[in-house]
């Protein structure tokens, strides 16, 4: 059955509309996935200005898992990875004790199109918080992949459905990428505590209830159930073994409070590395929210 219905927050980060699932107030995690974010779907005329770029950053923490349906656009990052990303393929970088990375559209920019994807952070598990950060690009032949019945299922990260994608995953959990024909049906296997269901294009319905583009479907756990597309859909599972509370507050997440103001003041001061490609100008830390007036707010 369906534990909670979440819909995307339609954010402006400057010239490019994201619509932000995860975290929500009701539902901070599912898993050890802690933000997820969809990217466009977005129209660009070429030409248009850098502000759409995302200028260098840091993390700690977290992997990010760049996914794209359609464009293209390239990751630098201070481990020294400079890798374009298209769609169907996976960017993963894994931030641990500090890395800093930006994401700039060349390609959409010099030929215009579609922007079209899912990025998500996946919490690191006690233990390995703090590894050395790390970066890897997987083509999309070199993922499983299904394709039977009106569905086409590709297998991003994790096991699941008997099958193991290459992705260097740090704690148990699964990510998949399905698109349905009008009336196909497909199985959300039980093999998980936590898991959701997130509709990127058209409609499904799953336990009797109709989800819409935009909407994520928290799942009861120790029951599989049936998605079945109503119109051409496109959907992404995901979940997997929860890893514990974790604080999030900016791009830093942590299961410390204190390992969180100390990568601000890192941050702050100067003290992490950016990257070589793209080390001319970074987003600032934005400045601390000020404190409520009611404690209990």
């Amino acid at each position: 059955m369906i534990e909670l219905v979440i819909d995307q927050r339609r954010k402006d980060l400057g010239g490019f509309e994201v619509g932000r699932v995860l975290p929500f107030a009701r539902r901070r995690m599912v898993g050890p996935f802690i933000f997820f974010d969809h990217m466009g779907p977005a129209e660009f005329q070429a030409g248009f200005g850098r502000e759409v770029d995302v200028r260098p950053h840091p993390h700690i923490g977290i992997s990010t898992l760049s996914y794209l349906f359609e464009g293209e656009m390239t990751h630098r990052d201070s481990v020294g990875a400079i890798q374009p990303i298209r769609p169907g393929e996976v960017n993963w970088m894994t931030a641990g004790r500090g890395v800093t990375h930006s994401e700039r559209f060349e390609t959409l920019r010099a030929q215009g199109g579609r922007m079209d994807g899912i990025q998500t952070w996946i919490a690191l598990p006690d233990g390995d918080e703090e590894i050395a950060p790390s970066f890897d690009h997987h083509e999309a032949d070199s993922l499983p992949a299904y394709e039977g019945g009106g569905l086409t299922a590709r297998l991003i990260a994790g096991e699941a459905f008997g099958a193991k994608s290459p992705v260097n995953i740090h704690s148990p959990m699964f990510y998949v990428h399905w698109t349905l024909e009008p009336g196909a049906r497909a199985e959300i296997p039980a093999q998980y505590p936590e898991r959701a269901l997130y509709v990127a294009r058209g409609e499904v319905e799953v336990a009797g209830q109709r989800l819409t583009e935009g909407q994520m479907a928290v799942l009861q756990p120790g029951q599989a159930l049936v998605a079945q597309a109503l119109s051409p859909a496109v959907v992404m599972l995901l979940g997997g073994e929860p890893v514990g509370p974790r604080f999030i507050e900016w791009n830093f997440v942590s299961s410390s409070k204190d390992r969180i103001e100390q990568a601000k003041a890192d941050w702050r001061a100067g003290r992490m590395k950016l990257p070589d490609a793209d080390d001319q100008e970074f987003i600032p830390l934005p400045p601390d929210p000020p404190p409520s007036p009611n404690p209990m707010s």
